[in-house]
């Protein structure tokens, strides 16, 4: 572990000043060295205040600590301060052999992607962005639905260390006060000569303390926690992997239903060129959407978009 990495930790666990001598002793470093990790901190976007004769204070921010995330949930984590796209590079190391149940995670991405291969705002401080690869080796049909049990875990783990309820839009996005704060992309691959989806990659973003957002975004994006934050990335990544992988199906399942935002509600979508709307009544085990239209008559819809006519 580096200096500046030892010196967060002794910051995270203090609630008053630390003087760097103090800092200095426990780590064995010299003084130099703890203001140089105070500068590395503070360049990485953590908010520490410093006081003379009474030393150094963490106010707000974290560091990634991927031993940290490991060793509080069942994943092994491979990180990167910076990446072109996590779900780029858990193909690379798919197609290279890599085991399952590996997560990607970076804090910054430059070409990161959401559905239909739409650009996903990925700035350097306050995000998260990772992807998860499984290797179910299973039939198509007999595939989890991965993108609801994704979300119903983020759903939990945001409701186990901060008490927010988020809610959640069909398919795939977390919202937090009409605005998406985290969104989900499942990519499968399948084997030509089995049949069998031999590999699964989930990626995730979610906008953990972002500031400020493109003025495009403005209206529809906000982040999970827009001023101090309670809560470390650390935690909530380890959380929701844990809730993923322990929490039975039925239950995820089940919040993601509960804090559905479309259940109940008009909504419209595009088939065929045509926007239709109707009344969203029901989602499957398997993520389907029932749609009631206005002639009566009851659809499922598989796959695509959906807007709200209203909140």
């Amino acid at each position: 572990m580096k200096s500046y990495q030892e010196v967060y930790k002794i910051l995270i666990t203090e609630t008053d000043y630390l003087s760097g001598e103090k800092i200095a002793e426990r780590l064995n470093l010299s003084r130099t060295s703890v203001w140089k990790a105070i500068q590395r901190l503070q360049q990485e976007g953590l908010e520490i205040d410093s006081i003379k004769n009474r030393g150094y204070k963490l106010l707000d921010g974290d560091l990634i600590l991927p031993e940290e995330i490991e060793a509080n949930s069942p994943i092994t984590v491979q990180f990167k301060p910076s990446t072109k796209s996590t779900q780029t590079d858990a193909k690379e190391a798919m197609e290279a052999g890599a085991k399952g149940d590996r997560l990607y995670l970076s804090t910054s991405q430059t070409m990161g992607r959401g559905r239909f291969q739409r650009p996903y705002y990925s700035p350097d401080k306050g995000g998260i962005y990772m992807s998860l690869h499984l290797q179910p080796n299973l039939p198509y049909q007999n595939l989890p639905a991965y993108t609801l049990l994704t979300a119903g875990a983020i759903y939990k783990a945001i409701k186990n260390l901060s008490l927010i309820d988020v809610d959640i839009k069909w398919v795939n996005d977390i919202y937090l006060n009409q605005k998406k704060i985290a969104g989900i992309l499942t990519d499968a691959i399948t084997s030509v000569e089995t049949g069998l989806v031999t590999d699964v990659i989930i990626g995730v973003g979610i906008n953990f303390s972002i500031a400020e957002f493109p003025k495009n975004l403005q209206t529809k994006a906000g982040s999970l926690f827009s001023q101090h934050t309670p809560i470390t990335r650390n935690e909530l990544i380890a959380e929701i992997w844990k809730c993923f992988y322990e929490t039975e199906a039925d239950e995820l399942l089940y919040l993601y239903k509960k804090r559905s935002i479309v259940l109940g509600k008009e909504i419209s979508f595009k088939k065929d060129q045509e926007i239709i709307t109707g009344k969203a009544c029901d989602i499957s085990d398997q993520g389907q959407l029932q749609i009631e239209l206005a002639n009566g008559e009851k659809i499922w819809l598989n796959s695509g978009e959906v807007s709200l006519t209203k909140w």
